[in-house]
């Protein structure tokens, strides 16, 4: 396939900001690393400035190897960090941090797939700073109830799952055990278990999907209600993933961020080129609630 060359509404902002810097001495001192840096977010300003950051937990090789993703694949063996909970409390008590999101690789490999630890990893922050508003972008606990509600308990503010694609292209972009009426159904018994808690998705776009099928996928989402859709060009992370397919315009990007909200009914949705799913994650969540409350 020919390489499309990328346009010039996707060059990334270098960070700028004092906000940025001083959140950035803080988290160096606390040695909290960020997915944000690590992954070299474009949006990483704008967020930090927000006094938002996004961490991952329990290690970084993942059991799962979807195409999009350059995290490493393979087995921990049932490798945990049993210390990580109160490290990343304690690591997080930083008083420009307001919102912060915990995601994982997928850990097949333990017999909960990780929910008590990342339930544990929760509650530890919220112990220690209890005004911290805290996300959780989950793997999918390949679909197990009991995981599930381990983490609804946990005391977050944001249930997150990705459904990441539309459901023709999902064998092709995520690992075979990554379904696509799994994803459906995790975000599905989060909100029937708690229906009190805001849910959130995200999906790629520029994988060769087709509008039809854009269309079906948010209609999939609001049958099992989430509330706030995030919608990101999908960019190639190496040559070894999958290659792009369409960039898409940063115009068709507000017409489906409108449509979203005014057709499908999303509280909100962050939608944009350079979105991720974290992307504003504290402003998002708080619009989200405002549009609940004035339903």
């Amino acid at each position: 396939m020919t390489e499309l060359k990328k346009p010039s509404w996707l060059k990334m902002k270098l960070p700028s900001g004092q906000k940025t810097a001083d959140l950035r001495k803080s988290l160096r001192e606390k040695s909290l690393f960020t997915v944000c840096e690590e992954a070299r977010c474009p949006n990483l300003g704008e967020c930090w400035n927000d006094g938002t950051a996004t961490i991952m937990v329990m290690g970084d090789v993942c059991t799962r190897g979807c195409r999009f993703c350059a995290v490493k694949t393979g087995n921990p063996n049932g490798w945990l960090d049993h210390d990580e909970p109160e490290k990343v409390a304690a690591s997080t008590d930083i008083e420009q941090l307001r919102y912060i999101v915990i995601t994982s690789v997928d850990r097949d490999d333990l017999p909960d797939f990780g929910a008590g630890h990342y339930a544990k990893i929760i509650k530890a922050i919220k112990a220690r700073r209890p005004d911290m508003l805290v996300e959780a972008l989950t793997p999918d606990f390949q679909g197990d109830n009991d995981c599930i509600h381990t983490i609804c308990d946990s005391g977050l503010d944001v249930f997150a799952h990705n459904i990441e694609t539309v459901e023709s292209l999902h064998r092709r972009v995520r690992d075979v055990r990554a379904k696509y009426d799994q994803t459906l159904h995790v975000l599905a018994e989060a909100k029937r278990y708690r229906p009190d808690l805001i849910t959130k998705s995200s999906i790629m776009l520029g994988l060769g999907e087709t509008d039809e099928e854009m269309r079906e996928t948010l209609t999939d989402l609001r049958k099992v209600d989430v509330n706030i859709l995030t919608l990101g060009q999908y960019l190639q992370p190496n040559k070894k993933l999958l290659d792009v397919v369409e960039y898409v315009h940063p115009d068709k990007f507000d017409e489906w961020g409108d449509i979203a909200v005014s057709e499908f009914g999303f509280d909100y949705c962050a939608s944009g080129p350079m979105v991720r799913s974290s992307y504003k994650a504290a402003e998002n969540y708080i619009l989200a609630q405002k549009n609940r409350l004035e339903v």
